[in-house]
């Protein structure tokens, strides 16, 4: 029963939490200021009330902080290592330099709606980048409510959530994928790069693999020495040997073309590692007869184990790509300039050692290389009802939710109206381009991707 003490001109009320020391010993808790004993005595009485109830949150629980709470919570996530990595930054810039020192049960709602709308003000957050932080707040404000340190979050849910000022979430203007345009680009990243550039572009518009997956795309897991290459050397896919004898009865050169998407490259406390692509979405890819032989030519060019190699012949995971690769195929650049220098006492007119041709702008400068894999959806969604929801998802590396995707299946039908119709839309192209007139006119192509370009020719006039 609670009682009631006097502390000079103020009283205090103490009740018995029931709970026990590691002593044994009963643990009080209570709380003064009081200058009303019946207002005291009642104060103690409802919190015995929410003791019964299992709803009593201790002063001594309420007070812990959130810098102390948030160096064990963030040990308990259960998320990828990048994710992990992206909250333990959102913890040190943002979370824990505004409530560190505030006790978990002192924030209240409008507390925190004053922190949001500062917090979407600073001008080194985007929205989505603000929505992020306030999301592992939320997390981390619930994960208090379980672990007893507070009654409810001060994270809004639901219609509370949808407050204020209705404010439409900007997105990004996106133009139409068109197939000269990706052309163009392929011609750039020769020109830049060289076979492995022109390869890799048209690899992502046709396939819309994400590019850490391009990256550790190998020589094992692509066309033509797939699947009969297959290593199986993912220990944590389910059934990889019964899947691996349905793939040599539906792909090959001989079949379908195909690469398969199994791994990813990502970094790893600094060391670049093989992790399963995102969502683990492990796939099988058919590719276009015109993809599949640049594909053999790129691999017959070169014995290493990635098919896309960087310009020095590394590993192209270690290259900062969109800004050494992407912005210069897409944005254009001047041809390598020539320059003068000394050497021994002699002037000299050199170039660089790697010359560049003179690379025109595109459609996608200023734009980012994401874009190529949306494009892809894009010739894939044209068909219109050509190809089913759950063959389109699945190539990109989606899953769909509910008892459509439960009870679908991509069949080898679904999978060569695909391979199909991205054909027959580059066949077009080819046949319907004036190439008298075009900057990339496939008459500059080396003498490999020339006979390759010829074969396409061929093919497109027997379209009819």
């Amino acid at each position: 029963m609670a009682y009631v003490e006097w502390r000079g001109k103020t009283c205090r009320v103490v009740w018995n939490t029931r709970k026990k020391d590691e002593r044994g010993k009963w643990i009080y808790d209570q709380k003064g200021g009081f200058t009303d004993e019946v207002t005291a005595k009642n104060y103690g009485l409802d919190r015995e009330a929410e003791i019964r109830n299992d709803a009593y949150i201790s002063r001594r629980d309420g007070a812990v902080t959130i810098g102390e709470y948030a160096k064990t919570w963030v040990d308990t996530l259960d998320v990828g290592h990048l994710r992990e990595k992206a909250i333990r930054s959102m913890l040190r810039l943002y979370i824990v330099p505004r409530w560190g020192e505030t006790a978990i049960a002192d924030i209240q709602p409008s507390i925190y709606r004053a922190w949001k709308k500062q917090l979407k003000a600073l001008p080194n957050v985007g929205d989505k980048y603000g929505e992020e932080i306030l999301t592992v707040f939320s997390m981390l404000m619930d994960d208090a409510v379980d672990d007893g340190l507070r009654k409810t979050s001060p994270v809004p849910k639901g219609r509370k959530q949808r407050r204020g000022r209705y404010k439409k979430k900007p997105r990004e203007r996106k133009r139409e994928m068109r197939i000269e345009d990706v052309h163009q680009l392929a011609c750039n990243a020769l020109g830049f790069w060289g076979l492995d550039g022109f390869v890799f572009v048209w690899t992502m518009a046709t396939t819309g693999m994400r590019p850490a997956e391009l990256y550790a795309l190998r020589r094992v897991y692509s066309h033509p020495f797939w699947p009969a290459s297959d290593p199986l050397d993912d220990p944590d896919e389910a059934g990889r040997e019964e899947r691996h004898v349905e793939d040599l009865e539906r792909y090959g050169p001989d079949l379908m073309p195909a690469v398969r998407v199994q791994w990813q490259h990502q970094r790893e406390n600094g060391v670049l590692k093989l992790f399963p692509p995102k969502y683990e979405s492990r796939r099988t890819l058919v590719v276009p007869p015109f993809l599949a032989e640049l594909l053999e030519l790129l691999l017959q060019s070169h014995e290493g184990e990635y098919v896309f190699r960087s310009i020095s012949g590394g590993l192209l995971a270690n290259a900062n790509f969109t800004y050494h690769y992407w912005r210069p195929i897409a944005d254009g650049r001047e041809a390598s300039a020539e320059f003068d220098r000394v050497r021994l006492g002699q002037r000299q007119t050199v170039t660089s050692r790697r010359p560049v041709p003179e690379l025109p702008a595109t459609a996608y400068a200023g734009k980012r290389l994401y874009l190529l894999r949306h494009g892809h959806k894009e010739w894939i969604d044209e068909a219109g009802g050509v190809h089913s929801r759950i063959a389109v998802e699945s190539r990109m590396g989606h899953e769909v939710a509910g008892v459509e995707g439960l009870y679908a299946n991509v069949t080898t039908a679904m999978e060569r109206r695909m391979m199909d119709a991205l054909q027959e839309r580059f066949l077009r192209f080819v046949r319907e381009a004036v190439w008298e007139t075009a900057v990339s006119s496939p008459s500059l192509l080396p003498e490999g991707l020339a006979d390759w370009w010829k074969r396409q020719v061929t093919a497109a006039e027997a379209l009819d």
